[in-house]
């Protein structure tokens, strides 16, 4: 049996039958899903195919894409690094760099906008730096800052790149291989990097779109910490177990980690520059930390880091003063009309912001 937030308890035949039903129903190709009871993991267990055209099961070992969920990751490393005096999460970052930022090239679009020189760690992980998620989304494909560093919530995956790159120009190491040395290794995560590996072959997932299509498994070679990083279930869901149990970083630091750093009013998470606000989310009180986002609910606080990409859809969130959390990875862009469903079912999580998140509900 499976504890939930209410007290109450799930079988694992209920959590099965829950799952293969909603799989069907909703046309998901595969679903993975772990549960955590008192910091530890509980539950691990996967559904589905991680190629349907080969009618190859998923796995709890198949290798996914993480997407975002390599933010998180990434973001618990920062924190260990300044934990040790490395990093300090408000000093502008152009300071760590021998020249101004500007002066990189692939930073030379913000020239003529000196508010670069405002931006810090603090602002990076939390996404309030200003930049849009990619300058690809803008017209011009240019770097730009849309509003004061600091001042407002906005997702964005240029903003967790630019972190990476002043983490390598502090430590100058590759963000990569100190990502394997700090996080996968200590943590147990043996199937999962920040790069692709051939070791990878034997059991990988390819995702699928909206209707089925399958779009295969892109196989990075660079790091990139916005989402670049390959995992499994079991991989991520011990990385979960670590945070849940503050390894690897002083007791300190994970309640700056999880610290709110801005509110968050935009009504929706993507577009990140819609421009568009509610107060919907104010009584669980939405907000960014670093590297998570949090919100307070009867059963406590939480913490939540999610990843997205055609073909991939994942959620995590965790309740520390219940010792509960759960880990959803689907190789299906139908996966998350599962969520907002599982989430309660499984967990008895009716607060997490499934509107503000996009997890519409497939149509029945």
């Amino acid at each position: 049996m499976v504890k939930r937030l209410d007290g109450s308890s799930i079988s694992t035949a209920e959590i099965e039958e829950t799952v293969t039903r909603l799989m069907r129903e909703g046309n998901v190709t595969g679903l993975s899903l772990a549960i955590l009871n008192d910091n530890r993991v509980a539950y691990v267990k996967s559904f589905g195919f991680r190629n349907r055209e080969e009618h190859l099961p998923l796995t709890e070992n198949t290798v996914m894409y993480g997407a975002s969920f390599t933010k998180a990751v990434f973001a618990y490393m920062v924190m260990q690094l300044v934990g040790e005096g490395l990093i300090d999460l408000d000093k502008p970052v152009s300071q760590y760099l021998p020249k101004q930022l500007a002066e990189y090239e692939n930073y030379r679009d913000l020239a003529s906008d000196e508010r670069y020189k405002l931006i810090t760690m603090r602002m990076l992980l939390s996404h309030t730096t200003g930049f849009p998620n990619f300058r690809w989304i803008n017209p011009d494909q240019k770097l730009d800052i849309k509003f004061t560093p600091g001042s407002k919530y906005a997702y964005s995956g240029e903003g967790i790149n630019l972190a990476q790159f002043i983490v390598e120009a502090v430590t100058k190491k590759d963000a990569g291989e100190m990502v394997r040395e700090r996080i996968f290794k200590p943590f147990g995560m043996t199937r999962t990097s920040m790069t692709w590996d051939e070791r990878f072959k034997d059991d990988l997932a390819i995702g699928y779109d909206d209707q089925g299509k399958p779009l295969g498994h892109n196989q990075r070679k660079n790091t990139r910490a916005a989402g670049s990083m390959d995992t499994t279930i079991s991989d991520y869901a011990r990385f979960m177990e670590a945070v849940m149990q503050g390894k690897g970083v002083t007791k300190r630091m994970k309640e700056v980690m999880l610290t709110p750093q801005i509110q968050i009013f935009s009504r929706a998470q993507f577009p990140t520059m819609s421009g568009e606000t509610t107060d919907e989310n104010r009584p669980i009180k939405l907000a960014y930390g670093l590297g998570w986002g949090l919100f307070e609910t009867p059963y406590g606080k939480a913490y939540f880091k999610e990843g997205h990409d055609d073909g991939w859809e994942n959620h995590s969130v965790a309740f520390p003063e219940k010792k509960i959390a759960i880990v959803l990875m689907s190789n299906s862009s139908n996966g998350d009309s599962l969520f907002k469903e599982l989430l309660y079912t499984l967990i008895r999580d009716k607060y997490t912001p499934w509107k503000w998140e996009g997890y519409v509900p497939f149509k029945r």
